[in-house]
This record gives C-alpha cells, structure tokens and sequence, in this order.
C-alpha cells in the first residue's frame, strides 16, 4: 500500500501549522494505521469506511491505550484523509463523524507552597552543581518555561537588567518576568559556574552539564528526581510539575487565565483551562473538609 508520505508531508507544511513533535505524532500514528489495514487485509485508502475505523479504535481500546491516546490517533486519521482528498487520492473521509467519548481528563499534579519552597532548598549552592541546579530550578519556577525551552536557552535569552527571559518556543516566542531570587540565583551560576566549566567559547547554552556542554532533558530528569528524593516530597514529580505549579499559583494568587496562557504559551486557552479545574477542586475538597454543615452525612 502506498502511504503518501511525501505528500502528507507537504500538506501539512502547507495547511497545518503543527509543532515538531505533532508531525512526528501523526507520521507514527499514520504508520500503526496502516499496520492495522495490512492486518485487514485492505491495500486501498478509499476501501476503508466508519465500520473499519471504529474496528481500528475497538482494538486500540483492547491494546489498553488511553482516551487521549486514541482520540489523537483518530485525528491523525482524519487529517490524512483530508490530505487525501485534497490530492484527489481519495473522494471522501471516514473518520469524519466520529468522536470518541473521553473520560475526565487527569489534573496535572501541582506542589503547594511549601513544597515548593523545600525543594528549592535542596541544592547545596556552595558546590558548582548544586549552584548551577538551584538556578534552573528557581528559574523553572519563576517563569513555568517547558523542561525543553528552559534547556534550550542561550545565555543571551536572559535580561538581567530588565528582569525578563526571551523564550523561543517551537510556534512562537514570548517574554516572560523573572522574580528577583531566581535572577540573583542565575546570575550566581553564570558569573561563578559557568565562566569556569565552558571552556568553548562558541557555546551559547545557559545551562550546561559539568563538562560545559548543553544539558539534556534527561539530565535534568535525574537532577529534579534526585532533589526531590531528598526533599522526601511524596507526589510523582514530573519535569512538567514545577510549570504547572507556576500556573496554578499564579491563578490561586488571582493571576488572570488570560496573562498565563500568555506566560506559559498556550496557543489555546482551554490547555489554560484545566489549572482552574484544579483550582475548584482544591477549594471543593476544603469546603467539604472544614464547613462544619458540609461534614453532615445525609
């Protein structure tokens, strides 16, 4: 079977403006679909219909992917088809009218306060690493930046003067304000840190592994799993949870949605969203907690 992947390739450059990661998302998703049609025996596109979709989701559900999973999965479907069609490949595209019923979508796990506070009391800023860790961790915090933009920065990306970062995400760049601390804790690492470990003067990274090169998204994995080990904080950390703790500060300290979609880089305001679901809840979970009519059974 033909998969049309140069001219899928060029639909997408053309019609969808997607990340990296979103093309490489639907180049995967394509691949296992057309796995599944090799399985049914099916070698033309236009053969397959709504009663074969729903067969590929049927199995996907078996396979025990998730809601997510399997709605993206159909919208990488339904988006080649429209490439498809608009090659003249195909007349008409079966995954349209579908929809897949999601369960509530998971709340991202946040730390409070005072576990935030700890685990930025972890790194020993006396050591080079912990120095160097301490500043990118306050810096995660101070702005909610992405493990993989806070990586990417070079050290031109950070105004000191000025109290800002210049972030360059994958679809846009946006200036984010930078907290005195953190700004005090990156100027540290740069000016007794990092003017020793790079010896390479063409290298642009803020942030560098102790051998002077950029660091990795793994590498920090390891440094915040190990300060948090040491924090003796119990919850999943992730490398997302110091962001999703920024936004969800931010909007329990009153921040509007707005200001922190714009601060985090949402394209869309309902990713934004899901921090004041969080929010309710917390405020739900207080209410039944400590109102002494809401502790009333019956």
């Amino acid at each position: 079977m033909t998969d049309y992947k140069n001219e899928f390739h060029q639909y997408l450059l053309k019609h969808k403006n997607v990340s990296k990661n979103t093309y490489e998302a639907y180049v995967r998703d394509i691949s296992q679909f057309a796995e599944f049609l090799a399985g049914e025996e099916i070698s033309d596109y236009a053969k397959v219909d709504q009663s074969l979709i729903r067969r590929y989701i049927d199995r996907m559900h078996l396979m025990g992917r998730s809601d997510a999973t399997v709605s993206r999965a159909v919208a990488s479907v339904r988006c080649y088809y429209q490439c498809l069609i608009y090659c003249e490949i195909v007349q008409y595209n079966p995954a349209n009218g579908i929809k897949i019923e999601q369960s509530s979508k998971k709340l991202p796990q946040v730390l409070t306060s005072k576990e935030v506070d700890l685990l930025l009391t972890q790194p020993d800023i006396s050591e080079a690493k912990g120095c160097r860790d301490k500043a990118m961790l306050e810096l995660l915090y101070a702005t909610g930046v992405r493990v993989s933009e806070l990586i990417d920065l070079n050290i031109d990306d950070m105004n000191m003067h000025a109290g800002i970062l210049y972030c360059h995400g994958e679809r846009s760049e946006r200036i984010v304000p930078i907290y005195h601390a953190a700004i005090k804790a990156v100027n540290d690492y740069i000016h007794r840190v990092r003017s020793i470990i790079v010896i390479d003067p063409s290298e642009t990274a803020l942030f560098t592994n102790m051998n002077g090169t950029r660091l990795t998204r793994q590498g920090f994995w390891k440094i915040i799993k190990t300060y948090t080990k040491q924090a003796n904080i119990k919850k999943d950390i992730t490398p997302h949870t110091l962001r999703h703790s920024f936004a969800a500060h931010l909007l329990e300290n009153g921040a509007q949605l707005k200001d922190i979609q714009e601060m985090l880089g949402h394209s869309d305001i309902s990713s934004t969203q899901v921090y004041a679901r969080l929010l309710k809840e917390k405020f739900t979970q207080s209410y039944k907690k400590y109102h002494p009519r809401a502790k009333i059974n019956g």
